[in-house]
């Protein structure tokens, strides 16, 4: 028998928390469960919206008051989509039984510091959760990944791109640096298309962007740190193409079925987060990167510089 009430925990980040989203609607669809879902404050907004969540918790600072009102709710099941060691110390203490999936951390490193890649090909992240959920007869939809817009924020959107036609995103932001599209790979970008570009993210790429924008006044529109990420997926859904290195914003415009070109820096595929669009839904993305650089990848997160000096896996790649 399905699991009544289900707690689903993954702290962070925003692309991770879109990445459980199949899962989410997987559970309430085929099990009728009762889903609550453990999230940080800052990741909270990316489920809001969610038809498929029953309750969002917050994770506080003190972890032993999160378990204390956690265990209140008595759950028939945990599943730790987390895995780190606060996730765990929470799912032993629940006193529920808990499932969770294969981190492939031992790979990671392997591929990260000795070069040497044992990750499995054409497995993404998603798979992966279904895999340690398939003994408890959940099955993928195929429907691929979930995000939705809060109707203000789908307002706001159109209101600033009502007389656009064609436009496309370049993606700025990334949490590090070795993730982000350099200034010189925007303007190619820019460059090849005839229509406007619209450049997203967050106040750490604000000088960036206004730089970018000064060269091509007449086809690039600022929006960096101006608006929220509500307001940018709903940008997002209404364009042509989004260019975007390895970032949660890449994840929210596979959601929205978007045609995404990645431009990978530090990070490669094979860690198992590339745009994911579910086996009922056409791949609407490509990977460019420099496939044979001896020193990528660098970090399975990222630096605040390039450790080398040179920032190869980003300047040499070609702009398609």
């Amino acid at each position: 028998m399905p699991a009544q009430k289900v707690l689903i925990i993954r702290f962070s980040s925003i692309g991770d928390v879109v990445l459980t989203t199949p899962v989410i609607r997987c559970i309430k669809k085929q099990w009728k469960s009762e889903i609550h879902y453990l999230v940080k404050p800052a990741f909270a907004n990316v489920l809001h919206e969610n038809p498929y969540i029953d309750h969002i918790h917050l994770l506080r600072d003190d972890l032993s008051e999160t378990i204390s009102f956690l265990r209140e709710e008595n759950f028939d099941l945990v599943i730790d989509l987390q895995k780190s060691i606060r996730s765990i110390r929470v799912s032993n203490a629940l006193g529920a039984r808990s499932i969770s999936f294969r981190k492939l951390n031992v790979n990671k490193w392997l591929a990260v510091n000795l070069k040497i890649n044992r990750l499995p090909k054409n497995k993404h992240l998603v798979d992966r959760y279904f895999d340690a959920l398939e003994t408890e007869g959940l099955t993928n939809d195929g429907d691929g990944l979930d995000y939705f817009i809060m109707p203000e924020d789908e307002y706001d959107a159109q209101e600033l791109v009502r007389n656009l036609q064609g436009y496309q995103v370049i993606n700025l932001g990334a949490t590090y640096f070795t993730k982000r599209i350099p200034a010189q790979k925007c303007q190619e970008i820019i460059h090849k298309y005839e229509g406007h570009s619209i450049l997203l993210g967050g106040k750490d790429v604000h000088d960036m962007a206004i730089e970018i924008a000064a060269n091509y006044p007449e086809k690039v529109i600022n929006f960096c740190g101006k608006i929220g990420l509500g307001v940018s997926a709903g940008i997002i859904k209404h364009s042509r193409q989004v260019y975007t290195g390895d970032t949660g914003l890449m994840h929210i415009a596979a959601a929205l079925q978007k045609d995404v070109k990645v431009l990978w820096g530090n990070t490669i595929p094979e860690f198992g987060m590339y745009p994911y669009y579910g086996k009922n839904n056409p791949d609407r993305y490509q990977n460019l990167q420099v496939e044979e650089l001896l020193c990528r990848p660098c970090s399975k997160l990222g630096f605040d510089h390039c450790p080398k000096g040179h920032f190869r896996c980003m300047m040499d790649i070609e702009i398609s």
